[in-house]
């Protein structure tokens, strides 16, 4: 299927959608809801002696958060990523940069995703899809877009469905894992491998660190769907194709839990559907290292920095909160509490 729209073009169709349409899963939950935790009524804990702080991939975080990849490449998209840029530096954690093809392929683009001059210190993700790695880019592509934009590791992107359901979608992803590896064998920095919604299974993470990624973020379902997404933006029969996809997927809990097996001591982010620190804390009591979030933060940054900044601490509160009901002071306790409780099976 040739390209219809331009990329520009699609990334703002991409934000209007996310920002104004109901593109959640249908018929399909993240599975945080098939857990909770025994409450903990004397946990022999200060509330103001919890502590959030952690490190990912050698760099230090004051709130275990991830700004999941989002956005890009347009005057809006680089608007939404000053703001989450901004809050990130202000707040302590990590952020993700959205897709950065236009910025390989345009140095004028590639501005659009600078931020770092807006976050100094944050630990920062370039972002790619892997399936670009099948059109000719190869590990010096990777690196340059990490050079152009700081970044202090890059993200492969696997998103198969969705690039089946887009109009202008790419469709080789044979072969892929050997040019992974070869990025990760060759980039000066680590390299993370997503989804962008579907989530990682057991044998893709056991490929995924065959091929010596650095770490993974299941992306799980139960959140923004992807194929939702594309329903809006295609001819009325690419619509429907689109929407039998809506409850596909792994849910972000299972994914997490399967990942953790698959790759007891290999760094794990968990997204997909988080939308509180009691999400997040469920989470990190699932094996998880680092909580991405995305749908709740791009309402926010569409607003102000501040907004970003508010929606952030709410969840820091929260996390803070579930820790301390728990009884557990730092995360490695959080990770290794027997009081998260499976109330139903999936």
């Amino acid at each position: 299927m040739e390209n219809q729209t331009p990329i520009g073009e699609r990334k703002l169709q991409h934000i209007e959608i996310n920002l104004t349409k109901d593109v959640a899963g249908k018929g399909i939950t993240s599975g945080f809801e098939r857990y909770r935790f025994k409450h903990l009524a004397l946990p022999e804990l200060n509330l103001e002696d919890v502590d959030t702080q952690t490190t990912f991939l050698g760099y230090a975080l004051r709130v275990p958060l991830l700004v999941s990849s989002m956005t890009g490449g347009t005057a809006e998209g680089a608007r939404i990523n000053k703001n989450l840029a901004l809050a990130a530096q202000r707040q302590g954690v990590a952020m993700g940069l959205g897709s950065g093809r236009m910025a390989v392929e345009s140095v004028a683009a590639s501005e659009y995703f600078a931020i770092r001059k807006y976050a100094p210190d944050i630990l920062l993700f370039a972002n790619l899809g892997a399936v670009q790695l099948n059109y000719g880019y190869t590990a010096t592509h990777c690196q340059q877009l990490v050079d152009r934009l700081e970044a202090n590791a890059l993200i492969l992107h696997l998103n198969p469905l969705q690039e089946a359901v887009q109009p202008e979608g790419d469709h080789r992803f044979q072969g892929l894992l050997d040019k992974i590896a070869r990025v990760c064998d060759e980039l000066s920095v680590p390299v993370v491998v997503k989804e962008v919604g579907w989530g990682l299974s057991k044998d893709v993470i056991s490929g995924l660190l065959k091929a010596g990624v650095a770490a993974v973020d299941v992306a799980g379902a139960g959140g923004t769907s992807w194929s939702e997404v594309e329903r809006y933006r295609g001819t009325f029969e690419q619509g429907m194709v689109a929407q039998a996809f809506a409850d596909w997927g792994i849910p972000t809990a299972q994914a997490l839990v399967e990942a953790r097996q698959a790759a007891p001591q290999l760094p794990i982010v968990a997204s997909g559907g988080v939308h509180s620190g009691v999400d997040a804390a469920k989470c990190f009591a699932l094996g998880a290292d680092l909580v991405g979030m995305a749908s709740v933060l791009l309402k926010a940054a569409v607003e102000s920095e501040d907004k970003v900044v508010e929606a952030m601490r709410i969840f820091e509160q929260q996390l803070r909160i579930a820790m301390f009901a728990v009884g557990a002071s730092t995360l490695g306790a959080l990770k290794t509490t027997n009081r998260l409780v499976c109330v139903a099976e999936p």
